[in-house]
């Protein structure tokens, strides 16, 4: 097993030549076993996506025949994973059931109009990622601003820190500005600030007042919003009814953060942007079976590697409300003899 190493130069460790046979052959059709391989397209080391992939690459090389080897990315993410599997520059990869949705359709912001209709599902539900959003305590002291929605559309209006481009969380940011009739233009206009950063350096913000209101994806014990949430005096702002219902509209599914932050009295309303395993859809229908019948069972197992996989129920992971998109046929043969379709 391969695995790419470092996080900004992980993505240069396969040389372009050889992700550009690994394209022309997954797009070709089945290969010889012994020929054959799989890359996974994770995020960067360190990250539950990259333990995950590795996990896999493991289970993966004790059931593939012989002469089989698998690479697994550290680059991608959300958005760039679809996009690696659509161009067959990944064999799988993890995403989020909101950015495969977003894929499929083309979305404007993610996909730029796009369609990517060659990825299917291998099998979903596997972590609950949730879009959160937390405020400085001051901030809602100084300007009685206690709701997103307050907070928007006030004429003292946030200065919002979230991650760069490429990642979930501007776009579901700029959904959520839409639903309150405001952008990030007439944020600013009215002196708000929108600032887009590397994780490394929100929580210093934060902690420094350049900032008040922080959008972020989290999972259980997330490093960020950990570090904010113990080191800030912060609330977590709940979801209105109206939001949830929008998101719900692009694939994020309605779900309650659980009170696992300090700043936390209660779950925190929010919006799961789900996790999903796709693939091509001209990848082998058996290879796709292997893999689907590798994670589903082997759960205990990615549960050790990493505690974010506790909630998949691999029954589950074959139904759309789990995907987002359709599942490859491989994969629907595997859900359909275990009687889970």
């Amino acid at each position: 097993m391969n695995l790419a190493r470092g996080s900004r130069t992980a993505a240069f460790l396969l040389p372009a030549a050889f992700v550009f046979i690994l394209g022309i052959s997954r797009l070709a059709g089945p290969q010889p076993a012994q020929s054959r391989v799989i890359t996974i397209g994770a995020m960067a080391p360190g990250t539950s996506w990259y333990v995950f992939a590795a996990t896999l690459a493991n289970l993966l090389e004790h059931n593939l025949p012989p002469g089989n080897a698998v690479e697994v990315i550290a680059r991608g993410g959300a958005i760039g994973n679809p996009m690696l599997v659509e161009r067959g520059r990944a064999t799988i990869a993890i995403a989020q059931v909101a950015t495969a949705v977003w894929a499929w359709e083309g979305d404007r912001r993610a996909f730029r109009g796009l369609p990517h209709r060659n990825i299917r599902a291998l099998a979903g539900g596997l972590n609950s990622v949730w879009i959160t959003a937390l405020v400085r305590a001051d901030y809602v002291a100084r300007t009685g601003n206690d709701t997103l929605e307050k907070a928007l559309r006030s004429n003292r209006p946030p200065r919002i820190i979230m991650k760069p481009p490429g990642s979930t969380v501007p776009i579901v940011a700029d959904m959520i500005l839409e639903t309150y009739g405001t952008s990030r233009d007439h944020l600013k206009a009215r002196g708000g600030e929108v600032i887009q950063v590397s994780a490394n350096q929100i929580a210093d913000m934060l902690r420094d007042g350049r900032a008040d209101l922080y959008f972020e994806t989290a999972i259980r014990g997330h490093p960020t919003v950990t570090e904010v949430a113990t080191t800030v005096p912060v609330r977590f702002l709940d979801f209105s009814d109206e939001l949830l219902a929008m998101l719900a509209r692009r694939g994020l599914k309605p779900s309650p953060l659980p009170a696992w932050f300090k700043g936390q009295q209660a779950p925190a309303k929010a919006a799961d942007c789900g996790t999903v395993l796709i693939a091509h859809k001209d990848l082998p229908d058996d290879l796709a079976y292997l893999i689907t019948k590798t994670i589903c069972e082997n759960r205990e197992t990615m549960v050790r590697a990493h505690k974010a996989w506790a909630d998949f129920d691999p029954a589950q992971g074959g139904r759309i409300e789990a995907t987002g998109i359709a599942l490859h046929p491989g994969a629907a043969r595997y859900y359909r003899e275990k009687g889970w379709l």
